[in-house]
């Protein structure tokens, strides 16, 4: 078992009066130093030094950060989850001669099975194989495999085919699917013409699994465009956590935002409810996490370097304010991306999120009256690149059960987070 807890240099904050439901914007980098109105000779903050913040100034959102607000009302730019106008069609749906056409960003590292069945829907499955066997459709004059991708500029020679017929355009809406339009539609807190991010709330899963009937994933597809091409799923977050999830609308802005989670670009804060006071109140937790299945659940268990399926997980936490020596919010900014990682290194310090059924095993522990009993994590801020610039910058609110203790216990959710000090890696 590895446990490893980073203590940081102490120092109080004062609170921060910012809006609880207001997006963040863009920054530019803060130096280190005291904050305003603060007392000559303070203490260095907790967190060491504030990073310099790789996002750009606020000017250079640009159009690409003009979306839907947290507060539910569009921005500049244009109302979220409209349903657009069917595309045009392809301008060649019966191709009757060869044709170059060039591979559009949208299309970057797009199979080129997909890619025919994108630009001609009629066509079928056994007919775009066959003339990738036999070298008729060439990628810069060369031959290619239905599987290998494509990229931005190339050039790709499409022999005479012979289409299927064409599917009929999709008319309106049924009712079911107006009533999921309109759910996706409540949840979005920004939109663009490439990126969408919902406030996924607890209890709905963001893929299916065994028994599953209701998911994001599925209700995605009511936003199918007129080339039967559907948002897609950038990352996840467990069921029962609500809060952020981002969606890519389009495969241009579904490559780079996938990239930007490899390179860990993309930023995350989680908010959660814990019982007892974490020591140090600031700190870095790096275990090694594994899986371990049995016939019932499946649960992520503290590991050691070398053991079979095991990966290196990092948190750092912040205390964010405390509800006498029985609950304290905490503030939760995952370095990776491990399954359940910030439930499991939370019950690895010894102080699992409340109503958490997998990671909550303290003993005769009663959770305070007028508490629900669920899990209390939320995802609260997404900072990601744009992909065509500029950066994504949403955050969520308190879900009506965590809003519900935030109450109760008299939790000021306006209170400044020193969590965005903590460092980057």
């Amino acid at each position: 078992m590895s446990r490893r807890i980073k203590r940081m240099n102490p120092k109080p904050r004062s609170r921060d009066e910012r809006d609880d439901s207001r997006p963040h914007q863009a920054r530019s980098a803060k130096k280190a130093g005291p904050r305003p109105g603060g007392k000559p000779g303070a203490k260095p903050p907790r967190f060491a030094s504030e990073r310099a913040e790789r996002r750009p100034p606020k000017s250079a959102l640009g159009k690409s950060a003009l979306g839907k607000s947290a507060l539910g009302k569009p921005a500049l730019g244009k109302p979220a989850l409209e349903r657009s106008e069917p595309a045009k069609p392809v301008e060649a749906l019966l191709p009757t001669k060869v044709q170059t056409v060039t591979v559009t960003a949208d299309e970057n590292n797009m199979r080129v099975d997909r890619f025919l069945e994108a630009r001609f829907p009629g066509l079928s499955f056994s007919h775009i194989q066959r003339v990738v066997r036999k070298g008729e459709l060439r990628v810069d004059g060369k031959r290619v495999d239905s599987k290998d991708r494509l990229e931005e500029g190339q050039s790709v020679r499409i022999p005479p085919l012979k289409l299927d017929a064409p599917k009929a355009a999709a008319g309106s809406l049924s009712e079911a699917a107006q009533k999921t339009l309109q759910a996706l539609k409540e949840m979005t807190i920004y939109e663009d013409d490439d990126v969408l991010v919902l406030n996924k709330p607890a209890g709905l899963a963001v893929q299916g699994g065994s028994g599953m009937t209701r998911h994001i994933d599925q209700m995605l597809e009511v936003m199918r465009d007129a080339k039967g091409q559907k948002p897609r799923l950038v990352h996840r977050i467990d069921r029962e956590t609500s809060g952020c999830l981002l969606v890519a609308k389009t495969r241009f802005a579904a490559s780079h935002l996938t990239g930007a989670f490899r390179s860990r670009s993309a930023r995350k804060t989680y908010w959660a409810l814990v019982p007892g006071l974490p020591k140090p109140k600031q700190g870095r937790i790096s275990t090694f996490l594994a899986k371990e299945e049995s016939e019932d659940d499946t649960i992520m268990r503290i590991a050691q370097h070398g053991d079979e399926g095991a990966s290196h997980a990092v948190t750092y936490y912040a205390v964010v304010e405390t509800a006498g020596n029985k609950l304290t919010w905490v503030s939760l900014k995952p370095v990776t991306g491990r399954t359940h990682q910030l439930r499991a290194h939370m019950e690895h310090i010894g102080h699992p999120i409340v109503g958490d059924p997998k990671y909550f095993n303290i003993e005769n522990w009663q959770l305070p009256g007028g508490l629900q009993n669920r899990l209390h994590l939320l995802a609260r801020r997404i900072v990601i690149p744009h992909p065509r610039g500029g950066v994504i910058d949403a955050t969520a609110p308190l879900p009506p059960h965590m809003q519900q203790s935030w109450n109760l216990l008299g939790l000021d959710a306006t209170r400044f987070d020193p969590i965005e000090n903590a460092p980057e890696e």
